[in-house]
């Protein structure tokens, strides 16, 4: 008897008679000798209703209570829960619901983002003892001190891939509203293809790059543990994408897949002096406010100066902005640059270690659309460049047909 995990997102469950699709889904699932757990998000929109009801208090952002956040904005999971057990009841199977606190999944302190540590498999594994179809909410757990906590953003993907490894479970399906992983956004690229199978690190790549089918954390978690995860539809019985260990195989295609992220504002700081601790000076600035940077380029503008240009989330630009500013004049820079109006086009591939032309591909291919490219940075992998905004799709739709995509690299003619 198979154990398999399914996690189901919120356009999944966003309304009853979706909810009993699915229902009826997991106890297909149950009757073909398995043993489920299901892992489910709120219905898709309550999250967001939750924040507004917040932001109509009228608080200031700074002074958050984001303990209080979390207490409120993990009620969504549990209307979910409850209704996807009442409905597969109805149907005659048994079901049972769980919250994170009454299985103790655990958590560090961090609220809003917490990151998870260990999770007690005691209930869970009595309830399918007892021959129930158990039901966890995702996004949420408990630290030490026995308050709420959620883990941000797609945390329901990580929820369920933490409750795998620690069940030991054989499989774990990821249910979304797309029926796999594909080589671009097919909303940009019509001729993007769903893949078959692609690698953890493919997936790292894909998903830190900008694809959004995926939780990064979700995927880590995965690779490190060896749990096998299938991103399928809720909506057909189409077979999904595995995300799995490479094998040889995955090193037929050079290129598995082009991502974009419109997520990007570029900081450059004009005639820093160039002496040891200054880099330091300005990212420890940056990294205490809890601000990541992703790209960096120094260049040595004159004499003894030097200018730095970096990349962060859009998000947080206006307020990197004023903290570069301050710093800026702190340590007698000339200037500091903005410009929002970017994005990050990326080719990713675990082919790419044993060709060598890729990079210059991606760059001619650029090039011949009259695509400037303002930054570049590579990993073994992958490849991405910084360039204009408003050049985004062309670029995606470009390097989809360069690396040619929308073929299989296993069909032969």
């Amino acid at each position: 008897m198979a154990l398999i995990v399914q996690k189901y997102g919120g356009t999944s469950v966003g309304s009853i008679e979706r909810i009993k699709n699915v229902a009826r889904r997991i106890i297909a699932t149950k009757h073909q000798g398995n043993q489920v757990i299901a892992v489910l998000s709120a219905m898709a929109g309550e999250t967001d209703r939750l924040l507004k009801l917040a932001e109509q208090l009228e608080f200031d952002p700074e002074k958050i209570n984001e303990r209080e956040m979390d207490v409120l904005v993990s009620t969504g999971e549990q209307v979910s829960i409850a209704l996807m057990s009442m409905a597969i009841e109805t149907v005659g199977e048994k079901a049972c619901s769980f919250l994170g606190h009454q299985i103790q999944i655990l958590t560090d302190d961090e609220y809003t983002q917490a990151r998870i540590e260990r999770i007690d498999p005691e209930r869970i594994h009595k309830a399918l003892y007892d021959g129930y179809i158990v039901v966890i909410a995702g996004f949420q757990g408990i630290d030490k001190e026995g308050n709420i906590t959620t883990l941000g953003r797609g945390g329901s993907d990580t929820s369920a891939v933490a409750i795998a490894t620690t069940m030991k479970a054989d499989l774990c399906e990821i249910y979304t509203d797309v029926d796999g992983i594909y080589t671009t956004d097919p909303n940009i690229c019509h001729q993007a293809r769903k893949l078959a199978k692609i690698s953890y690190d493919e997936m790292l790549e894909l998903a830190s790059q900008g694809a959004k089918v995926l939780q990064i954390r979700s995927v880590e978690f995965a690779k490190k543990y060896g749990i096998p995860l299938h991103v399928r539809s809720s909506f057909s019985a189409d077979e999904g994408t595995i995300v799995c260990q490479e094998d040889k195989s995955m090193e037929k295609a050079v290129v598995s897949g082009v991502a974009a992220n419109k997520n990007e504002a570029k900081i450059t700081i004009h005639g820093i002096p160039d002496r040891p601790g200054i880099a330091a000076t300005i990212f420890s600035s940056i990294a205490d406010r809890g601000i990541v940077v992703d790209m960096i380029i120094q260049n040595i503008s004159e004499e003894g100066l030097t200018d730095l240009t970096f990349t962060v989330p859009k998000d947080n630009y206006q307020y990197s902005l004023s903290i570069i500013n301050d710093i800026c004049r702190q340590i007698g820079g000339k200037n500091v640059l903005g410009d929002e109006k970017i994005a990050k086009v990326s080719i990713v591939g675990i082919g790419m270690r044993t060709h060598a032309n890729v990079a210059s591909r991606m760059f001619s291919a650029l090039a011949r659309e009259n695509i400037n490219i303002m930054m570049i940075s590579t990993s073994e992998i992958k490849v991405s460049c910084v360039i204009a905004e408003k050049y985004t799709e062309l670029a995606v739709r470009v390097l989809h047909d360069e690396f040619q995509l929308d073929k299989d690299p296993d069909y032969k003619e």
